[in-house]
Protein backbone atom coordinates (compact mmCIF):
# COMPACT_ATOMS: atom_id res chain seq x y z
CA UNK A 1 0.00 0.00 0.00
CA UNK A 2 3.10 2.12 0.68
CA UNK A 3 4.05 1.81 -2.67
CA UNK A 4 1.01 2.13 -4.27
CA UNK A 5 0.62 5.88 -2.42
CA UNK A 6 3.90 6.60 -2.65
CA UNK A 7 3.67 6.05 -6.92
CA UNK A 8 -0.22 7.67 -6.84
CA UNK A 9 1.86 10.59 -5.15
CA UNK A 10 4.20 10.71 -8.25
CA UNK A 11 2.07 10.24 -10.61
CA UNK A 12 0.40 13.45 -9.46
CA UNK A 13 3.07 15.90 -9.38
CA UNK A 14 3.90 14.78 -12.87
CA UNK A 15 7.02 13.01 -11.73
CA UNK A 16 8.07 8.95 -12.81
CA UNK A 17 7.66 6.62 -9.88
CA UNK A 18 10.78 6.35 -7.50
CA UNK A 19 11.04 2.92 -8.88
CA UNK A 20 11.14 4.11 -12.07
CA UNK A 21 14.80 5.48 -11.28
CA UNK A 22 17.04 6.02 -13.98
CA UNK A 23 15.19 3.62 -16.60
CA UNK A 24 15.01 3.87 -20.23
CA UNK A 25 11.98 6.51 -19.92
CA UNK A 26 14.29 8.65 -18.17
CA UNK A 27 17.31 8.22 -20.64
CA UNK A 28 15.52 7.70 -23.81
CA UNK A 29 14.87 11.93 -24.47
CA UNK A 30 17.69 13.12 -22.21
CA UNK A 31 19.81 10.63 -24.80
CA UNK A 32 18.32 11.69 -27.96
CA UNK A 33 19.02 15.43 -27.13
CA UNK A 34 22.43 15.08 -26.10
CA UNK A 35 23.51 13.55 -29.73
CA UNK A 36 22.48 17.11 -31.68
CA UNK A 37 25.22 18.79 -30.37
CA UNK A 38 28.17 16.63 -31.61
CA UNK A 39 25.97 15.85 -34.29
CA UNK A 40 25.58 18.97 -35.55
CA UNK A 41 29.81 19.96 -34.88
CA UNK A 42 30.91 17.40 -37.36
CA UNK A 43 27.91 16.48 -39.62
CA UNK A 44 28.78 20.00 -41.65
CA UNK A 45 32.34 18.72 -42.23
CA UNK A 46 31.06 16.90 -45.84
CA UNK A 47 28.92 19.47 -46.63
CA UNK A 48 31.35 22.42 -46.67
CA UNK A 49 32.22 22.25 -50.21
CA UNK A 50 29.06 22.39 -51.40
CA UNK A 51 27.85 25.08 -49.44
CA UNK A 52 30.58 27.42 -50.64
CA UNK A 53 29.73 26.31 -54.30
CA UNK A 54 26.55 27.01 -53.84
CA UNK A 55 27.09 30.51 -52.16
CA UNK A 56 30.28 31.36 -54.36
CA UNK A 57 32.47 31.69 -50.88
CA UNK A 58 35.67 29.84 -49.99
CA UNK A 59 37.15 28.13 -47.31
CA UNK A 60 37.93 31.11 -45.76
CA UNK A 61 33.83 31.76 -45.74
CA UNK A 62 32.82 28.11 -44.79
CA UNK A 63 34.95 28.15 -41.94
CA UNK A 64 32.41 30.63 -40.03
CA UNK A 65 29.74 27.60 -40.33
CA UNK A 66 32.06 25.14 -37.69
CA UNK A 67 33.57 28.40 -35.43
CA UNK A 68 30.18 30.10 -35.36
CA UNK A 69 28.42 26.57 -33.64
CA UNK A 70 31.38 26.54 -31.54
CA UNK A 71 31.21 30.29 -30.16
CA UNK A 72 27.35 29.96 -29.81
CA UNK A 73 27.92 26.67 -27.66
CA UNK A 74 30.86 28.03 -25.63
CA UNK A 75 28.93 30.19 -24.28
CA UNK A 76 25.87 28.58 -25.09
CA UNK A 77 26.64 25.61 -22.24
CA UNK A 78 26.68 27.19 -19.37
CA UNK A 79 24.13 30.08 -19.75
CA UNK A 80 21.85 27.20 -20.62
CA UNK A 81 22.87 24.92 -17.34
CA UNK A 82 22.33 27.80 -15.23
CA UNK A 83 18.99 28.57 -16.36
CA UNK A 84 18.36 24.34 -15.63
CA UNK A 85 19.56 25.14 -12.67
CA UNK A 86 17.26 27.95 -12.00
CA UNK A 87 14.29 27.39 -13.87
CA UNK A 88 13.63 23.33 -14.67
CA UNK A 89 16.32 21.56 -16.63
CA UNK A 90 12.88 20.25 -18.56
CA UNK A 91 11.74 23.90 -19.43
CA UNK A 92 15.21 24.39 -20.69
CA UNK A 93 15.61 20.55 -22.37
CA UNK A 94 12.43 21.47 -24.12
CA UNK A 95 13.09 25.29 -25.00
CA UNK A 96 15.92 24.01 -26.34
CA UNK A 97 14.34 21.09 -28.50
CA UNK A 98 11.89 23.56 -29.89
CA UNK A 99 14.96 26.07 -30.96
CA UNK A 100 16.79 23.24 -32.86
CA UNK A 101 13.56 22.58 -35.02
CA UNK A 102 13.33 26.38 -35.85
CA UNK A 103 17.31 26.18 -36.78
CA UNK A 104 16.93 23.38 -38.64
CA UNK A 105 14.07 25.22 -41.10
CA UNK A 106 15.86 28.81 -40.99
CA UNK A 107 19.40 26.39 -42.49
CA UNK A 108 16.85 24.19 -44.80
CA UNK A 109 15.37 27.44 -46.10
CA UNK A 110 18.09 30.07 -45.88
CA UNK A 111 18.35 32.32 -49.34
CA UNK A 112 21.29 33.59 -48.50
CA UNK A 113 25.16 32.67 -47.09
CA UNK A 114 24.10 35.05 -43.97
CA UNK A 115 21.16 32.94 -43.24
CA UNK A 116 23.22 29.80 -43.06
CA UNK A 117 25.46 31.43 -40.64
CA UNK A 118 21.95 32.41 -38.65
CA UNK A 119 21.10 28.92 -38.68
CA UNK A 120 24.21 27.70 -36.97
CA UNK A 121 24.33 29.87 -34.34
CA UNK A 122 20.38 28.73 -33.21
CA UNK A 123 21.74 25.27 -33.27
CA UNK A 124 24.52 26.34 -31.10
CA UNK A 125 22.07 27.59 -28.65
CA UNK A 126 19.11 24.80 -28.95
CA UNK A 127 21.71 22.14 -28.61
CA UNK A 128 23.40 23.09 -26.01
CA UNK A 129 20.61 23.13 -24.12
CA UNK A 130 20.43 19.25 -23.76
CA UNK A 131 23.25 18.00 -21.75
CA UNK A 132 23.80 20.82 -18.80
CA UNK A 133 19.84 19.93 -18.23
CA UNK A 134 20.13 16.03 -18.59
CA UNK A 135 23.09 16.19 -16.41
CA UNK A 136 20.21 18.61 -13.71
CA UNK A 137 17.81 16.13 -14.14
CA UNK A 138 20.20 13.22 -13.30
CA UNK A 139 21.02 15.22 -9.95
CA UNK A 140 17.56 16.04 -9.22
CA UNK A 141 16.30 12.65 -9.53
CA UNK A 142 19.67 11.57 -7.61
CA UNK A 143 18.18 13.72 -4.88
CA UNK A 144 14.47 12.06 -5.27
CA UNK A 145 15.64 8.38 -5.12
CA UNK A 146 18.11 8.74 -2.49
CA UNK A 147 20.72 7.25 -4.50
CA UNK A 148 23.64 8.79 -6.79
CA UNK A 149 23.26 8.44 -10.68
CA UNK A 150 25.06 5.26 -11.54
CA UNK A 151 28.17 5.30 -13.22
CA UNK A 152 26.86 3.39 -16.30
CA UNK A 153 23.47 5.88 -16.60
CA UNK A 154 26.49 8.54 -16.94
CA UNK A 155 28.39 6.96 -19.59
CA UNK A 156 25.81 6.61 -21.59
CA UNK A 157 25.56 10.39 -22.34
CA UNK A 158 29.27 10.52 -22.58
CA UNK A 159 28.59 7.67 -25.42
CA UNK A 160 26.20 9.42 -27.34
CA UNK A 161 28.18 12.56 -27.75
CA UNK A 162 31.34 10.20 -29.07
CA UNK A 163 28.96 8.22 -31.20
CA UNK A 164 26.71 10.88 -32.80
CA UNK A 165 30.09 12.61 -33.60
CA UNK A 166 31.83 10.12 -35.02
CA UNK A 167 28.76 9.25 -37.20
CA UNK A 168 28.28 12.75 -38.06
CA UNK A 169 30.84 13.34 -40.93
CA UNK A 170 29.03 9.71 -42.64
CA UNK A 171 25.52 11.01 -42.37
CA UNK A 172 26.44 14.22 -43.83
CA UNK A 173 27.77 13.05 -46.86
CA UNK A 174 24.85 10.67 -47.25
CA UNK A 175 22.57 13.61 -46.84
CA UNK A 176 24.23 16.10 -49.40
CA UNK A 177 25.02 13.27 -51.88
CA UNK A 178 21.00 12.44 -51.82
CA UNK A 179 19.78 15.53 -50.83
CA UNK A 180 21.52 18.04 -51.06
CA UNK A 181 23.34 20.25 -48.14
CA UNK A 182 20.58 21.36 -46.85
CA UNK A 183 19.49 18.12 -45.75
CA UNK A 184 22.00 18.57 -43.11
CA UNK A 185 19.79 21.31 -41.58
CA UNK A 186 16.85 19.75 -42.26
CA UNK A 187 17.09 16.33 -40.58
CA UNK A 188 17.80 18.31 -36.75
CA UNK A 189 13.78 18.24 -37.75
CA UNK A 190 12.75 15.15 -37.04
CA UNK A 191 15.34 14.65 -34.46
CA UNK A 192 14.52 17.37 -32.26
CA UNK A 193 10.45 16.26 -32.90
CA UNK A 194 11.32 12.85 -31.97
CA UNK A 195 13.22 13.96 -28.80
CA UNK A 196 10.05 15.72 -27.65
CA UNK A 197 7.96 13.36 -28.21
CA UNK A 198 9.51 11.78 -26.23
CA UNK A 199 10.65 14.38 -23.51
CA UNK A 200 6.75 15.23 -22.87
CA UNK A 201 5.78 12.56 -21.43
CA UNK A 202 8.56 10.99 -20.09
CA UNK A 203 10.56 13.90 -18.66
CA UNK A 204 9.70 14.22 -14.60
CA UNK A 205 8.05 17.85 -14.33
CA UNK A 206 10.34 20.59 -12.74
CA UNK A 207 9.49 21.24 -8.76
CA UNK A 208 9.11 24.26 -7.07
CA UNK A 209 12.17 24.29 -4.36
CA UNK A 210 10.51 25.46 -0.71
CA UNK A 211 12.04 28.32 0.30
CA UNK A 212 15.14 27.92 2.25
CA UNK A 213 15.99 24.66 0.39
CA UNK A 214 19.33 25.73 -0.20
CA UNK A 215 22.29 22.94 -1.56
CA UNK A 216 22.87 20.02 0.87
CA UNK A 217 25.42 21.08 3.56
CA UNK A 218 29.27 19.73 3.61
CA UNK A 219 28.38 17.23 6.38
CA UNK A 220 25.22 15.78 4.28
CA UNK A 221 27.21 15.30 1.29
CA UNK A 222 29.85 13.48 3.23
CA UNK A 223 27.38 11.12 4.14
CA UNK A 224 25.88 10.08 1.06
CA UNK A 225 29.02 8.41 0.21
CA UNK A 226 31.01 11.21 -1.90
CA UNK A 227 33.00 14.21 -1.10
CA UNK A 228 31.82 17.42 -0.63
CA UNK A 229 31.42 19.88 -3.34
CA UNK A 230 34.66 22.14 -4.23
CA UNK A 231 35.36 25.01 -6.09
CA UNK A 232 38.62 24.80 -6.79
CA UNK A 233 38.67 20.98 -7.62
CA UNK A 234 35.92 21.65 -10.34
CA UNK A 235 38.35 24.57 -11.87
CA UNK A 236 40.79 22.67 -11.85
CA UNK A 237 38.60 19.15 -13.70
CA UNK A 238 37.62 21.94 -16.54
CA UNK A 239 41.15 22.83 -16.47
CA UNK A 240 42.31 19.22 -17.39
CA UNK A 241 39.15 18.77 -19.85
CA UNK A 242 40.30 22.04 -21.43
CA UNK A 243 43.96 20.89 -21.80
CA UNK A 244 43.19 16.84 -22.93
CA UNK A 245 40.76 18.35 -26.00
CA UNK A 246 42.90 20.89 -27.19
CA UNK A 247 45.01 17.72 -27.88
CA UNK A 248 42.28 15.50 -29.03
CA UNK A 249 41.22 18.03 -31.35
CA UNK A 250 44.61 18.73 -32.73
CA UNK A 251 44.95 15.18 -33.73
CA UNK A 252 41.51 14.83 -35.51
CA UNK A 253 41.91 17.94 -37.37
CA UNK A 254 45.57 17.79 -37.80
CA UNK A 255 46.14 14.43 -38.00
CA UNK A 256 43.75 14.04 -40.72
CA UNK A 257 44.74 16.76 -43.10
CA UNK A 258 48.71 15.63 -42.55
CA UNK A 259 47.35 11.67 -43.49
CA UNK A 260 45.60 13.12 -46.90
CA UNK A 261 48.53 15.54 -47.77
CA UNK A 262 51.79 13.84 -46.62
CA UNK A 263 50.63 10.48 -46.48
CA UNK A 264 48.34 11.20 -49.91
CA UNK A 265 45.33 8.83 -48.85
CA UNK A 266 42.01 9.81 -50.18
CA UNK A 267 39.32 11.27 -47.64
CA UNK A 268 38.00 7.98 -47.64
CA UNK A 269 41.11 6.44 -46.75
CA UNK A 270 41.51 8.84 -44.30
CA UNK A 271 38.47 8.16 -42.23
CA UNK A 272 39.21 4.35 -42.38
CA UNK A 273 42.67 5.58 -40.63
CA UNK A 274 41.00 7.74 -37.87
CA UNK A 275 38.38 4.83 -37.46
CA UNK A 276 40.59 3.48 -34.26
CA UNK A 277 40.12 6.96 -32.87
CA UNK A 278 36.40 6.68 -32.97
CA UNK A 279 36.19 3.08 -31.82
CA UNK A 280 38.60 3.22 -29.19
CA UNK A 281 36.81 6.43 -27.53
CA UNK A 282 32.94 4.85 -27.57
CA UNK A 283 34.88 1.42 -26.11
CA UNK A 284 36.90 3.23 -23.51
CA UNK A 285 33.78 5.70 -22.63
CA UNK A 286 31.98 2.12 -21.74
CA UNK A 287 34.65 0.86 -19.78
CA UNK A 288 35.55 4.38 -18.08
CA UNK A 289 31.55 4.39 -16.57
CA UNK A 290 31.98 0.85 -14.71
CA UNK A 291 35.35 2.06 -13.14
CA UNK A 292 34.52 3.32 -9.37
CA UNK A 293 37.22 5.73 -9.02
CA UNK A 294 38.44 8.92 -10.93
CA UNK A 295 42.59 9.11 -10.68
CA UNK A 296 43.26 5.83 -12.07
CA UNK A 297 41.12 6.16 -15.37
CA UNK A 298 42.18 10.13 -15.96
CA UNK A 299 45.85 9.21 -14.98
CA UNK A 300 45.99 6.49 -17.30
CA UNK A 301 44.32 9.01 -20.09
CA UNK A 302 46.56 11.60 -19.44
CA UNK A 303 49.95 9.13 -19.61
CA UNK A 304 48.39 7.73 -23.21
CA UNK A 305 47.94 11.28 -24.63
CA UNK A 306 51.47 11.98 -23.76
CA UNK A 307 52.50 8.32 -25.47
CA UNK A 308 50.16 9.68 -28.76
CA UNK A 309 51.91 12.88 -29.26
CA UNK A 310 55.33 10.80 -29.23
CA UNK A 311 54.77 8.62 -31.52
CA UNK A 312 53.63 11.53 -33.95
CA UNK A 313 56.75 13.44 -33.17
CA UNK A 314 58.67 10.61 -34.66
CA UNK A 315 56.18 9.81 -37.66
CA UNK A 316 56.84 10.65 -41.22
CA UNK A 317 54.72 10.03 -44.58
CA UNK A 318 56.30 6.78 -45.03
CA UNK A 319 55.29 5.29 -41.94
CA UNK A 320 53.51 1.76 -42.08
CA UNK A 321 49.74 1.30 -41.88
CA UNK A 322 49.71 -0.03 -38.31
CA UNK A 323 51.71 2.66 -36.89
CA UNK A 324 49.41 5.23 -38.56
CA UNK A 325 46.28 3.34 -36.60
CA UNK A 326 48.42 2.39 -33.30
CA UNK A 327 48.82 6.90 -33.32
CA UNK A 328 45.03 7.41 -33.92
CA UNK A 329 43.97 4.81 -30.93
CA UNK A 330 46.70 6.20 -29.04
CA UNK A 331 44.19 9.53 -28.79
CA UNK A 332 40.70 7.96 -29.12
CA UNK A 333 41.15 5.64 -25.56
CA UNK A 334 41.78 8.68 -23.64
CA UNK A 335 38.96 10.30 -25.18
CA UNK A 336 37.05 8.15 -24.20
CA UNK A 337 38.38 7.92 -20.60
CA UNK A 338 38.34 11.50 -19.81
CA UNK A 339 34.63 11.80 -21.60
CA UNK A 340 33.66 9.85 -18.86
CA UNK A 341 35.68 10.89 -16.21
CA UNK A 342 35.47 14.52 -16.08
CA UNK A 343 31.83 14.07 -16.35
CA UNK A 344 32.02 11.69 -13.14
CA UNK A 345 34.33 14.80 -11.48
CA UNK A 346 31.43 17.53 -12.39
CA UNK A 347 28.90 15.88 -11.14
CA UNK A 348 30.55 14.99 -7.79
CA UNK A 349 32.38 18.04 -7.07
CA UNK A 350 29.66 20.45 -8.35
CA UNK A 351 27.00 21.71 -5.42
CA UNK A 352 23.76 19.70 -6.11
CA UNK A 353 21.95 22.84 -7.02
CA UNK A 354 24.80 23.76 -9.41
CA UNK A 355 25.12 20.83 -11.93
CA UNK A 356 23.26 22.00 -14.89
CA UNK A 357 25.68 25.16 -15.09
CA UNK A 358 29.03 23.17 -13.70
CA UNK A 359 28.29 20.95 -16.79
CA UNK A 360 27.67 23.70 -19.37
CA UNK A 361 30.87 25.05 -18.47
CA UNK A 362 32.77 21.81 -18.66
CA UNK A 363 31.41 22.10 -22.37
CA UNK A 364 32.71 25.37 -22.83
CA UNK A 365 36.47 24.51 -21.67
CA UNK A 366 36.07 21.67 -24.01
CA UNK A 367 34.80 23.89 -27.20
CA UNK A 368 37.22 26.50 -26.30
CA UNK A 369 39.84 23.97 -26.82
CA UNK A 370 38.39 23.27 -30.17
CA UNK A 371 38.93 26.65 -31.13
CA UNK A 372 41.98 26.79 -29.98
CA UNK A 373 43.17 23.85 -31.71
CA UNK A 374 42.61 25.09 -35.04
CA UNK A 375 44.62 28.28 -34.64
CA UNK A 376 47.47 25.66 -33.35
CA UNK A 377 47.13 23.75 -36.57
CA UNK A 378 47.83 27.59 -38.31
CA UNK A 379 50.77 28.06 -36.57
CA UNK A 380 52.23 24.55 -37.36
CA UNK A 381 51.26 23.75 -40.69
CA UNK A 382 51.16 27.19 -42.53
CA UNK A 383 49.80 26.73 -45.91
CA UNK A 384 50.09 22.72 -46.15
CA UNK A 385 50.18 19.50 -43.77
CA UNK A 386 54.10 18.20 -43.94
CA UNK A 387 55.52 16.49 -41.87
CA UNK A 388 57.47 19.11 -39.93
CA UNK A 389 54.47 20.83 -39.19
CA UNK A 390 52.95 17.74 -37.62
CA UNK A 391 55.97 17.43 -35.69
CA UNK A 392 55.77 21.24 -34.23
CA UNK A 393 52.22 20.04 -33.47
CA UNK A 394 53.22 16.76 -31.49
CA UNK A 395 55.56 19.10 -29.66
CA UNK A 396 53.36 21.20 -28.82
CA UNK A 397 50.60 18.84 -27.27
CA UNK A 398 53.35 16.72 -26.22
CA UNK A 399 54.64 19.15 -23.11
CA UNK A 400 50.94 20.28 -22.80
CA UNK A 401 50.04 16.77 -21.96
CA UNK A 402 53.27 16.55 -19.81
CA UNK A 403 51.42 18.73 -17.89
CA UNK A 404 48.02 17.75 -18.27
CA UNK A 405 49.80 14.42 -16.07
CA UNK A 406 51.59 16.03 -13.64
CA UNK A 407 48.22 17.81 -12.94
CA UNK A 408 46.31 15.11 -12.32
CA UNK A 409 48.40 12.60 -11.21
CA UNK A 410 48.70 15.22 -7.84
CA UNK A 411 45.33 16.17 -7.61
CA UNK A 412 44.21 15.22 -4.41
CA UNK A 413 40.63 15.77 -5.38
CA UNK A 414 40.64 12.61 -7.86
CA UNK A 415 41.49 10.46 -5.22
CA UNK A 416 38.51 10.82 -3.25
CA UNK A 417 35.75 8.17 -4.24
CA UNK A 418 33.30 9.56 -6.66
CA UNK A 419 29.67 10.01 -5.63
CA UNK A 420 28.45 8.06 -9.09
Amino acid sequence: MKALRTAHRARGTGTTAPDDGFGVRLMTPLLLGSVLNPLNSTMIATGLVAIGHDFGTGPSGTGWLLSSLYLASAVGQPVMGRLADSLGPRRVFLAGLVLVCAAGLLGTLAPGFGWVIAARVLLGLGTSAAYPAAMAVLRAESLRTGRPAPRPVMGRLSLAALGSAALGPTLGGLLTATTGWRGIFAVNVPLALLALAAALPWLPHDRQRPAGDGPRPVQQAQRSGGPAPSRPALLRTYLRHGLAYLSIYACLYGYSQWLEESHGYTSFQTGLVMLPMSLAAAACSLLGARTKGLRAPLTTAAALLAAGSGVLVVTTGGAPLAALLVAAALFGIPQGLFATGNQAAVYAQARPDRVGSAAGLQRTAQYASAMAATGLLALCFGQRAGDAGLHRLAAVTGVLNLLLLALTATDRALRAPSRT
